[in-house]
């Protein structure tokens, strides 16, 4: 049984150009290699929201509904947004 799927995609000129460079540098053997290698790394980011979703955000949610007062005004979040910026050039 076979463990692959033959695909045909078209990509803009940069992007095909950037494949290309990869594999002339010898950063990887091929073409598909780039792409499948891309492929891992978008399916481990999508995996990395949804946890970041399921453990962080939801329950911050359900925490803010049952206790509104945890909430932050418009002027606190400013003032934090302005000190985060500030830390961070």
């Amino acid at each position: 049984m076979r463990t692959t799927q033959q695909m045909s995609i078209t990509l803009p000129n940069e992007m095909a150009e950037f494949v290309r460079d990869k594999v002339a540098r010898g950063d990887y053997a091929s073409d598909s290699e780039v792409l499948r290698d891309a492929l891992r790394v978008l399916r481990e980011r999508d995996r990395a929201i949804e946890a970041w979703l399921r453990e962080q955000v939801v329950p911050a949610a359900k925490a803010l509904r049952e206790d509104p007062e945890r909430g932050l005004s418009v002027e606190e979040v400013r003032a934090e947004l302005r000190k985060s910026r500030a830390r961070h050039g």
